[in-house]
């Protein structure tokens, strides 16, 4: 037996001289000098006492060593939990304890209060800093640089991670071995990633995009990635000639368009760019093709499965779509009692295959609410299925507006309302009303230096839609309430809004 995920990833590269990560000091990291690094740091992690299965807890800045400790719990066998850098100390408690995590590794900043946490739960704590400094480093720097691989099978979980938890307590998502190295290699081949890509990280490590799409993807390819602590416009174009692919949020690709220095010459070297996370509007598709020739690859993909579908490498990449099923992933449109839905029709996306999660954390009510029995995943995600076969997403199950009886799909109206001049963005939510018991309220982002004109636009939306679809009023916000990823919460808007009709 072997250990595939460190084996698929990582071993393979164990002796290869070749560049893996370029800092942004200018160091260069070759792929053997980070296994090295990885198995000091796994040597740390067996000195503490952790056994395989073991959850380490991981809330630290983007460096190579955060990524070195993310290739050494895969190859001491250990459960990776990687935590947003945002949380605070009272939602790290609830992740620290629900997980079981016998390791924290954190901000040498934050060591006072977490280890009060590490203490209540009986958890080591050791830091690890933005430059690589703490006490983690400090001891794997006596390490030696090489470590007995600990046998795993494909089944056997290598992360946890959490969901966002806009709707009571955060669920941790369960991922196998198979789960993240099965997907690897899947956008390998559907991208075209070899060893001579160079990948523009500026995601961060944290969440599915950057560190098991992203940086797997890269390492299952043999690639290298300049590999940057966060999307900064200077860094990225100054470092884009250097680079042959790039991931990111659609912010990225707004904010580079926002640009005049962003230019056809600057991008044509270029091979892809994948966005993903969040929706990409069809408008930025259509701005950026027309600014370099390059039309942006949207995929989907979340929390519980990695990626699910992928518009083409070759074909026509379709926007306000997220392309096809990924081979081995089965996607169907279903209603409530998951009964599939004809074509076209919208209801929710339910995806099987080898990306999906194992479950809940000690949750099986939530596992079995949400997994079914033949394995069909209820993603919570509204969409459709066009005559093409391309899957479009319309909105979260969540996020279904029900007035008076009719069932409204915010994302219809929001691509009405993105279409009108001078507006940037929208976002539409269902409020509180007395007589329908939800409306439509319409939450409009002008774009610089334009004040859109209300009656307009609400003279379009009355010859686009039907009446019940008619947002009951527009509000103007300087921008829309956003996670570290780029989507909109639209809870927020709920929130801020729930009293603009029954007040």
């Amino acid at each position: 037996m072997a250990n595939p995920l460190y084996d698929g990833l990582f071993g393979i590269h164990a002796e290869k001289t070749t560049a893996f990560l370029y800092l942004p000091n200018g160091q260069v990291i070759t792929h053997r000098d980070f296994l090295a690094k990885s198995a000091q740091i796994a040597h740390v992690t067996a000195q503490i006492g952790l056994k395989p299965g073991d959850r380490v807890a991981v809330q630290v800045e983007k460096s190579a060593e955060a990524l070195a400790l993310y290739a050494a719990c895969a190859q001491a066998g250990l459960v990776f939990l990687p935590l947003n850098t945002a949380y605070t100390v009272d939602e790290l408690s609830y992740f620290i304890e629900n997980s079981g995590a016998s390791l924290i590794v954190c901000d040498g900043g934050s060591a006072d209060q977490l280890g009060i946490v590490a203490k209540d739960l009986n958890a080591k704590i050791e830091t690890l800093n933005s430059d690589g400094g703490g006490s983690l480093m400090e001891q794997a720097r006596e390490m030696a640089t090489s470590f007995a691989t600990v046998e795993r099978d494909g089944d056997d979980l290598a992360a946890f991670l959490y969901t966002s938890g806009t709707t009571g307590r955060s669920k941790g998502a369960m991922l196998t071995q198979n789960n993240l190295l099965s997907n690897a290699q899947t956008l390998v081949e559907e991208w075209r990633f070899t060893s001579a890509d160079v990948l523009l990280h500026a995601l961060p490590i944290f969440h599915t995009h950057g560190l098991f799409v992203a940086t797997n993807v890269t390492l299952a390819a043999g690639g290298s990635m300049i590999f940057l602590p966060k999307f900064d416009l200077d860094q990225v174009l100054d470092r884009l000639p250097e680079a042959t692919t790039m991931m990111g949020v659609p912010t990225f690709y707004t904010r580079l368009l926002g640009d005049a220095r962003f230019t056809k010459e600057l991008s044509a070297h270029m091979r892809l760019f994948v966005s993903g996370s969040a929706p990409l509007l069809a408008e930025t598709h259509v701005q950026f093709e027309h600014r370099t020739g390059h039309r942006i690859l949207e995929r989907y993909g979340m929390t519980e499965t990695n990626m699910n579908t992928s518009n083409p490498y070759e074909g026509e990449r379709r926007a306000g779509t997220v392309g096809f099923p990924l081979p081995g992933v089965e996607v169907r449109i279903c209603d409530a009692e998951g009964t599939a839905m004809p074509q076209g029709e919208i209801g929710e996306i339910e995806v099987r295959g080898p990306n999906v999660f194992r479950g809940y954390w000690q949750m099986p009510e939530k596992t079995a609410a949400e997994l079914r029995e033949n394995g069909f995943f209820i993603t919570g995600d509204l969409g459709r299925i066009d005559q093409d076969g391309y899957v479009q997403i319309v909105g979260r199950n969540k996020d279904l507006i029900i007035s008076g009886g009719y069932n409204i799909y915010p994302k219809e109206i929001e691509l009405v309302l993105d279409d009108q001049p001078g507006v940037l963005e929208s976002a539409v939510i269902g409020v509180p009303h007395p007589d329908f018991g939800e409306t439509v309220l319409g939450v409009i982002v002008p774009e610089n230096g334009v004040t859109p004109d209300v009656e307009s636009i609400e003279k379009a939306v009355s010859q686009s839609l039907a009446r019940f679809k008619h947002p009951r009023k527009l509000v103007m916000l300087e921008e829309l309430p956003r996670n570290t990823m780029g989507k909109v919460q639209k809870n927020i808007l709920r929130e801020q809004y729930q009293g603009m009709f029954t007040s």
